[in-house]
């Protein structure tokens, strides 16, 4: 087994008196999918705040390729090979998908103009080693679906540099086509073998189908981890990773990959 790209040890959080993370370990290595899981409450987001330099710990240490780190901003974050990508999506729906792609990073030739054709290639390539094919990357994100603004968003993000890819809820409000359409997207991004997922989610279901890895949070604890092979086996932990008459079929839809 490689060693963890990142690996999280005893981080706390607190807000005043409020303890958000109590002692969190997580290690998230190359190629595989971690899955995150835990109800509203239970401090999903305010870790991933914390790995993505928006929170800093209160204590604990955060390792990046066995050096410890400070993050003290998402700039910090972006630089260590952290990307985010929130359930937002920062896009913009009235902007093209190339601007969309390049928002505050444009190339620009002289005189200051951007050089557009470059990054419409740009942004066309970078989609397609995901899975997205689209003939115009001057449409407007607007009128692509919702699996392909999270395909969007990914693409972004390992074109600037994630070596970490954090994806808050990325199949969430989203009806079951394009729940697919992410999860593919995500099957992609870890058979490229290089980069380490983060997936949040409240759907067992869904991690289940992507997952290597779990670590299941309440109230800011860890209240079980490990591989897929160790929470299957586990009679507690697999009564949280249950899932329904749908699991077949979705097993299925998934398995061209």
């Amino acid at each position: 087994m490689t060693e963890p790209y990142m690996r999280v040890e005893k981080i706390v959080k607190k807000f005043g008196p409020f303890t958000a993370l109590n002692g969190v370990d997580l290690e998230v290595y190359p190629g595989e999918v971690h899955a995150l899981l835990g109800d509203n409450g239970a401090g999903k987001s305010t870790l991933i705040k914390t790995l993505a330099g928006v929170h800093e710990p209160t204590s604990g240490q955060i390792y990046i390729e066995g050096k410890p780190v400070k993050f003290r901003s998402p700039r910090d974050a972006s630089a260590a090979g952290i990307g985010t990508v929130y359930q937002d999506l920062a896009v913009n729906q009235l902007m093209s998908v190339t601007r969309n792609f390049f928002m505050g990073r444009e190339m620009k030739g002289t005189f200051g103009a951007m050089k557009m054709d470059e990054m419409d290639k740009i942004a066309h390539d970078e989609m397609l080693k995901i899975g997205i094919d689209f003939s115009d990357p001057t449409q407007a994100v607007g009128t692509m679906s919702g699996g392909q603004r999270q395909t969007l968003a990914i693409a972004r993000a390992i074109y600037f540099g994630a070596k970490v890819l954090i994806l808050d809820e990325p199949t969430s409000a989203l009806g079951q086509k394009q729940q697919m359409e992410v999860l593919k997207t995500v099957k992609r991004v870890r058979a490229r073998g290089d980069i380490g997922i983060i997936f949040i989610t409240h759907n067992e279901i869904h991690s289940k189908l992507v997952a290597d890895r779990y670590t299941f949070l309440a109230l800011g604890q860890v209240i079980g981890a490990g591989t897929k092979q160790e929470i299957e086996e586990g009679a507690d932990i697999r009564k949280l990773m249950a899932g329904g008459a749908e699991m077949a079929d979705l097993e299925q839809e998934l398995a061209s990959i």
